[in-house]
């Protein structure tokens, strides 16, 4: 199983090459766009969108997500208890204190954010600080200090930009086809194109929709494994996530935009299929956590 210590390498490479894949298929959406409607236009779209928000994500992501949450940067003197956990767990981590910030909002979650463990964030709720004993805190710090180790933050930030990517092209070619726009000629090839073109600008979108749900769902059970690992106490990690699951309280600050982020799915009631899910089913994560405490 990957550990905090051998996976970072991992994910770090991951990253630039799901970067490059993602940048790939966007500038061939725009591509096959631009030669449906017969202009290199949204070509030049495609790659100019695709850069500038890939780095703008980079750069300025964490602080974007901390403001729509509406966080609070905590210092030392005013949560003593929570510095010293926080601070702790890096040690034994190896990583830097990140900044830790607090989301005024009774629902208990917490998220990591920041483009390198030397930028990291780390946001609890003050419904978590409330609601989970010290062992439980504990996991669940671990757990999004593991997404920082494993540079999960920045992957997902990344996915979710070039998703959004995606979806806007889709977006500017339906709108330019049905308003006529584009100068398409009488090539053979042409009504081929144009075909490709309109299925891939309704398929394309939730096709990098899955595939960013997929990844996430994917880095949730490492972070749980690796949150485990890191304080020896998988049983701690395990009913945090079981009372956060169960508790009814939808988070107020969190969006369709930041879901994936959090500890734990924010928004309660909402039964969807699994494809569709941000995070996996809390059971499985609490299944998988107390088969390990088993071994």
């Amino acid at each position: 199983m990957p550990t905090l210590y051998t996976q970072s390498d991992k994910n770090t490479r991951n990253t630039y090459i799901l970067m490059s894949i993602f940048l790939i298929f966007v500038i061939a959406i725009g591509w096959v766009f631009s030669e449906a409607m017969g202009s290199s236009f949204i070509l030049w779209i495609a790659v100019i969108i695709s850069v500038l928000m890939s780095v703008g994500s980079y750069w300025y992501s964490d602080k974007i997500v901390l403001k729509m949450s509406k966080a609070k940067l905590v210092e030392f003197e005013d949560n003593k208890e929570l510095y010293r956990l926080v601070e702790n767990l890096c040690i034994t981590a190896g990583l830097p204190l990140p900044k830790i910030y607090i989301i005024d909002d009774t629902a208990p979650n917490a998220f990591a954010t920041g483009r390198d463990p030397e930028h990291a964030v780390v946001a609890v709720t003050s419904g978590l600080l409330q609601k989970l004993n010290r062992s439980e805190l504990e996991g669940v710090i671990a757990h999004e200090l593991s997404h920082i180790g494993n540079r999960d933050i920045l992957l997902a930030t990344v996915v979710v930009v070039l998703v959004g990517v995606v979806a806007l092209l889709a977006d500017f070619f339906r709108y330019s086809l049905w308003f006529g726009g584009g100068n398409r000629d009488n090539r053979g090839s042409s009504g081929y194109i144009m075909i490709i073109a309109v299925v891939l600008s309704i398929l394309a979108p939730l096709f990098a929709m899955l595939i960013q749900l997929a990844i996430s769902r994917k880095r949730e059970f490492l972070a749980d494994a690796d949150g485990a690992l890191l304080t020896r106490y998988p049983e701690g990690l395990a009913s945090a996530l079981q009372k956060i699951s169960s508790d009814s309280e939808k988070l107020e600050v969190a969006n369709r935009a930041t879901a994936h982020l959090y500890f734990a799915n924010p928004f309660k009631g909402k039964k969807v299929s699994k494809w569709f899910m941000t995070h996996p089913p809390a059971e499985e994560r609490i299944m998988m956590l107390r088969g390990m405490g088993e071994k």
